[in-house]
């Protein structure tokens, strides 16, 4: 139970970094924004990681690791997918993002040796797959491959996120034998990102020739850093550390699922047929993940 706790809390601030990335860059250009996401959400766990007695590693070893990390968690795939949506919307790259647990699974096929591809695996991504393609809805969907020639850089950028995301949902498995806790993990990834990513800021933008943004950007900006970064980074890797990578990967499965859901609630929208049966196809797929639904197999051999 609580491990699916920590998947529905990290799904819902997920769900939203869509939204907060389209509100902000109506007043940031892509890099500008994602240092700024990295930065704030790692400053804000330097503050916290002492309050609760959490001590960053020295270990060259680890330091090195989490460049490693910074770079496929966060800097390669923050900046793809802040880059995708100036050319698609958020909806539409939702979709794209929740392709991450079929290169997880296949990832860690290959890297690991306790997840292996299992048909139970296989089902239940297909599954979660066809669930979130059904909540947006066949307009969506055709029109996401009807208009391949004029947003196919965006499309393709958010798939390399999702690329990126599975490399890197599978390294951070390590972190559990040297006996790194989450919120170190969490704060050593957004500190090593943030160093990279500052040149690029700097060179490419030059943010100091920018318009002051609104208070809706800033709003944005710190919404996307504290709750969809720093918090849910916390929440991941601690879900991580107990469900391993293929599990951790489903928190793209259930993102729509919290965007439609803050849309319901909060701004008012209406709950289709085709977003109830939606989740409920995407909840047949955690199940079949989880080994519910189906009678467990044996992994499936390597070619």
């Amino acid at each position: 139970m609580k491990d699916w706790s920590f998947l529905l809390a990290c799904s819902f601030f997920w769900g939203g970094s869509f939204f907060f990335v389209e509100v902000a860059l109506r007043g940031l250009p892509p890099f500008t924004l994602v240092f700024l996401r990295v930065c704030i959400a790692a400053l804000a766990l330097i503050v916290a990681a002492p309050l609760l007695g959490i001590k960053l590693p020295r270990s060259k070893t680890i330091l090195l690791a989490f460049l490693f990390l910074g770079l496929t968690n966060n800097a390669i795939p923050f900046s793809l997918i802040t880059y995708g949506q100036t050319q698609i919307a958020s909806g539409l790259a939702s979709i794209f993002n929740a392709t991450m647990p079929i290169w997880t699974v296949i990832i860690a096929h290959f890297w690991t040796a306790d997840e292996k591809l299992t048909l139970n695996r296989v089902i239940g991504v297909l599954l979660g797959l066809i669930g979130v393609g059904v909540m947006m809805g066949p307009e969506l969907i055709s029109n996401a491959f009807g208009t391949i020639g004029s947003t196919f850089l965006g499309q393709l950028a958010i798939l390399g996120a999702t690329f990126s995301y599975g490399i890197a949902a599978v390294f951070a498995r390590r972190f559990k034998a040297w006996g790194v806790p989450p919120m170190a993990i969490a704060t050593g990834q957004l500190c090593a990102s943030s160093l990279m990513l500052l040149p690029i800021m700097v060179i490419h933008d030059q943010p100091w020739t920018l318009a002051m943004p609104g208070l809706d950007v800033w709003g944005a900006v710190f919404g996307i850093a504290l709750l969809s970064s720093a918090l849910t980074y916390y929440l991941y890797f601690k879900f991580l550390d107990s469900a391993g990578a293929t599990n951790v990967s489903l928190v793209t499965l259930l993102a729509p699922v919290s965007a439609v859901l803050l849309g319901v609630f909060v701004l008012g929208e209406t709950l289709e047929i085709k977003h109830m049966i939606g989740m409920a196809i995407i909840a047949f797929g955690l199940l079949a993940i989880d080994g519910r639904l189906l009678p467990k197999k044996r992994p499936l051999a390597p070619p």
